[in-house]
Protein backbone atom coordinates (compact mmCIF):
# COMPACT_ATOMS: atom_id res chain seq x y z
CA UNK A 1 0.00 0.00 0.00
CA UNK A 2 2.69 2.71 0.83
CA UNK A 3 4.62 1.47 -2.26
CA UNK A 4 1.06 2.31 -4.40
CA UNK A 5 1.39 5.67 -2.46
CA UNK A 6 4.90 6.27 -2.98
CA UNK A 7 4.28 5.50 -6.93
CA UNK A 8 1.18 7.76 -7.14
CA UNK A 9 2.81 10.80 -5.80
CA UNK A 10 5.77 10.28 -8.31
CA UNK A 11 3.51 9.62 -10.74
CA UNK A 12 1.24 13.09 -9.93
CA UNK A 13 4.71 15.23 -9.43
CA UNK A 14 5.96 14.31 -13.10
CA UNK A 15 2.70 15.08 -14.94
CA UNK A 16 2.51 18.28 -12.96
CA UNK A 17 5.74 19.04 -13.85
CA UNK A 18 5.03 18.10 -17.32
CA UNK A 19 1.89 20.48 -17.24
CA UNK A 20 4.04 22.93 -15.75
CA UNK A 21 6.94 22.81 -18.61
CA UNK A 22 4.48 22.75 -21.30
CA UNK A 23 2.40 26.14 -20.29
CA UNK A 24 2.23 28.45 -23.24
CA UNK A 25 3.09 31.94 -22.73
CA UNK A 26 0.88 34.79 -24.48
CA UNK A 27 2.23 38.00 -26.46
CA UNK A 28 0.80 41.22 -27.72
CA UNK A 29 1.55 43.73 -29.71
CA UNK A 30 -1.14 46.17 -29.39
CA UNK A 31 -0.50 47.99 -26.50
CA UNK A 32 0.77 52.09 -28.24
CA UNK A 33 4.27 53.49 -27.04
CA UNK A 34 3.83 56.85 -25.19
CA UNK A 35 4.96 59.56 -27.73
CA UNK A 36 7.82 61.27 -26.70
CA UNK A 37 6.42 64.68 -28.58
CA UNK A 38 3.18 65.47 -30.38
CA UNK A 39 2.42 67.05 -33.42
CA UNK A 40 -0.80 69.71 -34.01
CA UNK A 41 -3.33 68.44 -36.60
CA UNK A 42 -5.96 71.21 -37.35
CA UNK A 43 -9.67 69.50 -37.19
CA UNK A 44 -8.11 66.40 -39.77
CA UNK A 45 -10.17 62.84 -39.20
CA UNK A 46 -7.89 60.13 -40.21
CA UNK A 47 -9.04 57.02 -41.14
CA UNK A 48 -6.87 53.78 -40.41
CA UNK A 49 -7.77 50.94 -42.98
CA UNK A 50 -6.75 47.73 -41.42
CA UNK A 51 -3.77 46.10 -41.33
CA UNK A 52 -2.61 43.28 -43.77
CA UNK A 53 -0.27 40.88 -42.31
CA UNK A 54 1.69 38.01 -44.18
CA UNK A 55 -0.43 34.22 -43.44
CA UNK A 56 1.99 33.17 -40.88
CA UNK A 57 0.80 35.89 -38.74
CA UNK A 58 -2.55 35.23 -38.91
CA UNK A 59 -1.38 31.77 -36.99
CA UNK A 60 -1.49 32.15 -33.06
CA UNK A 61 1.96 30.29 -32.28
CA UNK A 62 5.01 33.06 -33.10
CA UNK A 63 6.83 32.23 -35.96
CA UNK A 64 10.81 32.28 -36.36
CA UNK A 65 12.28 32.33 -39.89
CA UNK A 66 14.74 29.36 -40.47
CA UNK A 67 15.66 30.84 -43.64
CA UNK A 68 14.20 33.05 -46.57
CA UNK A 69 11.51 30.11 -47.28
CA UNK A 70 11.37 28.22 -44.38
CA UNK A 71 9.62 29.71 -40.92
CA UNK A 72 9.21 27.48 -37.72
CA UNK A 73 5.78 28.28 -35.19
CA UNK A 74 6.72 27.94 -32.09
CA UNK A 75 3.71 26.23 -29.95
CA UNK A 76 4.29 27.20 -26.34
CA UNK A 77 4.89 31.02 -27.44
CA UNK A 78 1.21 32.35 -28.66
CA UNK A 79 -0.27 35.48 -30.10
CA UNK A 80 -2.96 36.62 -27.46
CA UNK A 81 -4.38 38.66 -30.66
CA UNK A 82 -5.04 38.68 -33.66
CA UNK A 83 -2.59 40.75 -35.46
CA UNK A 84 -3.86 42.26 -38.01
CA UNK A 85 -6.46 43.88 -35.57
CA UNK A 86 -4.25 44.49 -33.10
CA UNK A 87 -1.74 46.60 -34.98
CA UNK A 88 -4.66 48.10 -36.50
CA UNK A 89 -5.50 49.28 -32.96
CA UNK A 90 -2.54 50.07 -31.77
CA UNK A 91 -1.64 52.25 -34.83
CA UNK A 92 -4.88 54.06 -34.42
CA UNK A 93 -4.36 54.78 -30.44
CA UNK A 94 -0.57 56.04 -31.52
CA UNK A 95 -2.07 58.68 -33.88
CA UNK A 96 -4.36 59.79 -31.37
CA UNK A 97 -1.49 59.75 -28.73
CA UNK A 98 0.88 61.44 -31.45
CA UNK A 99 -2.02 64.24 -32.60
CA UNK A 100 -3.23 64.36 -29.71
CA UNK A 101 -6.55 63.94 -30.77
CA UNK A 102 -9.73 61.63 -30.68
CA UNK A 103 -10.52 61.58 -34.25
CA UNK A 104 -8.67 58.82 -35.51
CA UNK A 105 -10.57 55.63 -36.16
CA UNK A 106 -10.71 52.73 -38.25
CA UNK A 107 -11.80 53.03 -41.86
CA UNK A 108 -14.06 52.81 -42.84
CA UNK A 109 -16.87 53.20 -39.75
CA UNK A 110 -20.48 54.21 -39.68
CA UNK A 111 -20.46 57.74 -38.63
CA UNK A 112 -21.67 60.65 -40.67
CA UNK A 113 -18.30 62.54 -40.53
CA UNK A 114 -15.30 61.17 -43.28
CA UNK A 115 -11.92 60.80 -42.85
CA UNK A 116 -10.23 63.92 -44.17
CA UNK A 117 -6.63 60.99 -44.69
CA UNK A 118 -6.90 57.70 -44.94
CA UNK A 119 -3.98 55.23 -43.87
CA UNK A 120 -3.34 51.94 -45.70
CA UNK A 121 -0.91 49.08 -44.83
CA UNK A 122 0.41 46.31 -45.83
CA UNK A 123 2.98 44.42 -44.33
CA UNK A 124 5.02 42.09 -46.21
CA UNK A 125 7.63 40.42 -43.43
CA UNK A 126 7.30 40.89 -39.89
CA UNK A 127 9.36 37.54 -38.50
CA UNK A 128 12.58 36.72 -36.56
CA UNK A 129 15.74 35.27 -38.54
CA UNK A 130 18.76 34.90 -37.02
CA UNK A 131 19.52 37.99 -34.65
CA UNK A 132 17.27 40.63 -36.06
CA UNK A 133 13.44 41.17 -36.26
CA UNK A 134 12.74 42.24 -39.38
CA UNK A 135 9.77 44.51 -40.35
CA UNK A 136 9.14 45.46 -44.11
CA UNK A 137 5.77 47.02 -45.16
CA UNK A 138 4.41 48.87 -47.47
CA UNK A 139 1.72 52.01 -46.65
CA UNK A 140 -0.03 55.30 -48.42
CA UNK A 141 -1.84 58.38 -46.96
CA UNK A 142 -4.65 59.07 -49.20
CA UNK A 143 -6.43 63.31 -48.65
CA UNK A 144 -10.40 61.70 -49.23
CA UNK A 145 -11.41 65.48 -50.61
CA UNK A 146 -8.21 66.22 -52.99
CA UNK A 147 -7.18 62.14 -53.75
CA UNK A 148 -3.94 63.20 -53.28
CA UNK A 149 -1.82 59.83 -52.70
CA UNK A 150 1.58 59.37 -51.36
CA UNK A 151 2.20 55.43 -51.04
CA UNK A 152 5.67 54.52 -49.48
CA UNK A 153 7.88 51.36 -48.48
CA UNK A 154 8.96 50.97 -44.92
CA UNK A 155 11.90 48.39 -43.69
CA UNK A 156 13.98 48.38 -40.43
CA UNK A 157 15.49 45.78 -38.48
CA UNK A 158 16.35 45.35 -34.91
CA UNK A 159 18.74 42.96 -33.24
CA UNK A 160 17.64 40.42 -31.26
CA UNK A 161 18.55 37.44 -29.17
CA UNK A 162 17.17 34.62 -30.40
CA UNK A 163 14.55 34.33 -26.95
CA UNK A 164 11.18 34.47 -27.79
CA UNK A 165 10.63 37.87 -25.03
CA UNK A 166 13.45 39.51 -27.17
CA UNK A 167 12.04 38.49 -30.27
CA UNK A 168 8.72 40.49 -28.64
CA UNK A 169 10.54 43.11 -27.71
CA UNK A 170 12.00 43.78 -31.12
CA UNK A 171 9.21 43.97 -32.86
CA UNK A 172 7.37 45.97 -30.46
CA UNK A 173 10.28 48.72 -30.88
CA UNK A 174 9.89 47.78 -35.41
CA UNK A 175 6.61 48.59 -34.67
CA UNK A 176 6.88 51.60 -32.87
CA UNK A 177 9.44 52.83 -35.61
CA UNK A 178 7.22 52.41 -38.19
CA UNK A 179 4.49 54.41 -36.19
CA UNK A 180 6.73 57.01 -35.91
CA UNK A 181 7.67 57.52 -39.80
CA UNK A 182 3.92 57.33 -40.72
CA UNK A 183 3.07 60.13 -38.42
CA UNK A 184 5.39 62.31 -39.83
CA UNK A 185 4.48 61.68 -42.84
CA UNK A 186 0.84 62.36 -41.93
CA UNK A 187 1.92 66.20 -40.39
CA UNK A 188 3.42 66.73 -43.41
CA UNK A 189 0.90 65.38 -46.11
Amino acid sequence: MRVMKIFFAMALSFGLQGCLSSSKNYYVLSVASQPSSTYTVHKRMIGVEKITVPGYLYKRELAIAKSSSEITLLGNALWGEDLDEGLTNRLISFLQKKFNQPDVYAYPWGIDKQPSIRVSVQITRFIAQGKYVYLDATWSLEDLKTKKRKARLFSTRVASSRDVKSIVKAMDIAFSQFEETVAREIRGF
